[in-house]
């Protein structure tokens, strides 16, 4: 499985139940590495998605404790149990679990490669992802250059699992 993740400096990720910062070259990236693929999300997350509706053209399923939870366009999963076993239908390698933070937190160690944002600026957060450069397991295989959109400092990483 992959995770995919956009992060500041002190490893935030959102506030208020939204992104810290949208980046147009950022979401493009998420877009286009997405794609096609099965993405992995919690109930939070999913509800924080432009007019609360499944993103195009990948399969969404969203895991969540409320019970009868509904999101259109979703496969909705009440527990781990339910979410290892339909993601067993998939090529591990499509799998991307795209958040929340507690999402991350839970579920990171099933992740093999991790597809890592870094803003070069540090904002308020209420929400932040594991600093995956202090744990140990995963290494950097390929960064992009930085990248400068409306003054705003950008990379893209992919850490594989060692």
């Amino acid at each position: 499985m992959n995770l995919i993740v956009a992060v500041d400096q002190n490893w935030g990720i959102g506030k208020d139940g939204d992104l810290l910062k949208r980046i147009s070259g950022d979401m493009k990236y998420f877009r286009n590495t997405t794609m096609g693929k099965v993405i992995i999300m919690g109930r939070r997350t999913f509800e924080s998605l432009p007019g609360k509706k499944a993103l195009p053209g990948r399969t969404n399923i969203v895991l969540t404790r409320t019970a009868n939870y509904a999101a259109q366009g979703c496969k909705v999963l009440g527990s781990e149990e339910e979410l290892f076993a339909e993601i067993e239908k998939y090529d591990r390698e499509d799998l991307f679990l795209i958040g929340g933070a507690k999402m991350y937190e839970e579920y990171i160690d099933c992740c093999d490669t991790l597809y890592i944002t870094k803003i070069y600026e540090t904002y308020e957060a209420d929400r932040y992802m594991v600093n995956v450069d202090k744990r140990d397991g995963y290494l950097v295989t390929w960064e992009s250059d930085v990248i400068e959109e409306d003054g705003l400092k950008y990379q893209y990483f992919k850490y594989e699992r060692k």
